[in-house]
């Protein structure tokens, strides 16, 4: 079983920055991707990115690109999401997730989920 914790959610303005953090736990991190995804309420789970964990390949949704960025630290087994000019729409809880079925952008595919820290932008 693996854990994963997120941290480092809070309100925020527009334009601002807030880094989330997500630390893997448990039997032997084998994941070949971490990704986070978004809820905002009445919405359904979306994909926001994801990373290889051996190369370091990241790839993200259209509506975070330039803006957000994806990063690793191995030895910590810890992924972080760094978001920058955030936007009143990037509001909604933010999961980790690891070891993904199939495709990564998909949600149901991904075997393993953080409990989810929320972002609040206001506008």
């Amino acid at each position: 079983q693996v854990q994963l914790v997120e941290s480092g959610g809070g309100l925020v303005q527009t334009g601002g920055s807030l880094r989330l953090s997500c630390a893997a736990s448990g039997r032997t991190f084998s994941s070949a991707f971490m990704g986070w995804f978004r809820q905002a309420p009445g919405k359904e789970r979306e994909f926001v990115g994801a990373i290889s964990w051996s190369v370091g390949t990241t790839y993200y949704a259209d509506s975070v690109k330039g803006r957000f960025t994806i990063s690793r630290d191995n030895a910590k087994i810890t992924v972080y999401l760094q978001m920058n000019s955030l936007k009143y729409e990037d509001t909604a809880v933010y999961y980790c997730t690891a070891s993904p079925g199939g495709e990564i952008t998909v949600a149901r595919g991904w075997s393993y989920w953080g409990q989810g820290t929320q972002v609040t932008v206001s506008s």
